[in-house]
């Protein structure tokens, strides 16, 4: 367990101050606003739509541990999504999700409770990540994303003959400030495997989901 940090404990009191706290009611149903578990900040508020990245729990081996540490400090949301992001497409690890029938274990997940739980807007499942942006409803995002990642572990770990985590512990999530941000991260989403270098056209990559209108 990566110990809690001061700064990242700053960062998330300062975020509180500046923010609406979650009613009695949300706090019952699970929501936290702003909170952190020791490894990254997180808003959880009903409504919000969120961009959420999680990652193979082999996605940044042993020599960019100190790299890492160093993005994990990085207050400016969009300079650390964009060195997140390219750390994540050079493909490190096993890249458990090549395999079509984990991919597609993880598709199913996602859209389990689409329309439900959540409204699916844009999603791609990349070879050790994934990329989800939804609507928050009435379920938190913590609890939909540990639903998510919980359901996929079971069966990938079952599927490969293996123990032990699928996952990293922690995943990354940006919520949306305005129609512009949401068009440019549905682009993003929807451009990832062409970036990546996976495929020259993206509507070649069969594991993912977003408008056509972007």
């Amino acid at each position: 367990m990566i110990p809690h940090r001061p700064e990242l404990r700053k960062l998330v009191a300062r975020q509180r101050q500046t923010s609406p706290q979650p009613t009695h009611e949300e706090q019952i149903a699970g929501f936290q606003g702003w909170h952190e578990r020791g490894y990254l900040p997180h808003r959880d508020e009903p409504d919000l739509t969120q961009f959420v990245t999680f990652c193979l729990a082999d996605s940044f081996p042993e020599e960019l541990r100190e790299p890492w540490e160093k993005l994990r400090q990085i207050e400016d949301d969009r300079q650390r999504r964009a060195l997140l992001e390219a750390w994540l497409d050079l493909g490190h690890g096993v890249c458990h999700l090549r395999d079509a029938h984990i991919a597609a274990i993880v598709a199913a997940a996602l859209r389990h409770f689409d329309g439900t739980r959540y409204r699916l807007i844009a999603w791609v499942v990349m070879p050790n990540h994934v990329h989800v942006l939804f609507e928050v409803g009435s379920t938190p995002m913590a609890k939909v994303v540990q639903g998510w990642k919980r359901h996929t572990a079971r069966e990938a770990n079952q599927l490969l003959g293996q123990n032990g985590a699928f996952w990293q512990p922690d995943y990354w999530d940006t919520y949306m400030r305005g129609d512009e941000h949401q068009q440019r991260t549905i682009r993003y989403i929807r451009n990832n495997p062409v970036k990546a270098g996976l495929v020259t056209e993206y509507q070649d990559w069969p594991w993912g989901h977003w408008s056509a209108d972007f």
